[in-house]
């Protein structure tokens, strides 16, 4: 497929499955072109053929978002390809249920590669793309958990929520070094029903929307319909923020 000229751009890390998945093929519904990232081919193949179906163009990158070097590269390629980008959604993590007294060093050291690093990592070759065709929109994924602590979490303790934490300050920052041209923010996640927590969900549905105000668990449309609007709405006054998807939980 030959890309549209003037089409815009997005890259979404971890846009194989999930919330990327939904938020990627939310992103071509309204006239982009997708770069996914994600580290497993098969997830990456179907969605990439769904955004075709949309009639978008889709490059496509196994990847860890941990790699600084292969982010650099991907952009690069991106650049090559379409010659610019217009938003860029950092969405990849991984959770961690152990707690400070089970943890390992080298596993502490993962969540932040890969939940905190890893959004600079794809941020850091993409301000000057961005910046070249006039300027551009960063959405960083968090979590509620950054604001509740998350420390009764089954799937993420205080290393992930230490990182998510990180995402919010890095997004408030940022927002500041890089405004006008380019707008960050963030979004914060609740109770998300996606194929990596579905056993989870599953066997404690009820008891989960019991105590969300909409009663019921979110749906990774719920997010990508976010994603969207701070990726494309305009005229756009929002930078530095982080906008809370949880269904207003109970406890918070």
């Amino acid at each position: 497929m030959e890309a549209e000229m003037g089409a815009k751009v997005a890259l979404v890390t971890g846009g194989g499955r999930g919330i990327g998945r939904a938020c990627a093929l939310d992103l071509a519904r309204h006239g982009h072109d997708i770069v996914l990232v994600d580290l497993i081919e098969d997830d990456l193949a179907r969605t990439a053929g769904e955004i075709a179906e949309l009639g978008r163009e889709a490059m496509r990158f196994v990847a860890d978002v941990a790699d600084h070097a292969r982010a650099a590269e991907i952009l690069a390629k991106v650049d090559e390809r379409f010659g610019r980008l217009d938003v860029l959604f950092n969405n990849a993590g991984k959770p961690q249920p152990k707690g400070i007294t089970e943890i390992s060093e080298s596993e502490f050291d993962e969540i932040i590669a890969i939940n905190l690093k890893g959004a600079f990592n794809y941020i850091q070759p993409s301000v000057e793309l961005m910046r070249r065709n006039g300027g551009g929109r960063i959405v960083n994924m968090s979590s509620m958990n950054a604001h509740t602590g998350g420390v009764t979490s089954a799937v993420s303790r205080f290393s992930y929520t230490a990182a998510k934490a990180g995402i919010l300050g890095m997004t408030r920052a940022l927002a500041k070094e890089l405004g006008p041209e380019i707008t960050v923010n963030a979004v914060c996640p609740g109770v998300i029903k996606t194929e990596r927590s579905n056993a989870m969900i599953d066997a404690r549905e009820a008891q989960l929307a019991a105590g969300i105000v909409l009663q019921r668990v979110g749906t990774p449309e719920d997010v990508a319909s976010v994603v969207t609007f701070l990726a494309t709405a305009e005229p756009n006054f929002m930078t530095g923020q982080d906008i809370q998807i949880d269904g207003m939980q109970w406890v918070r």
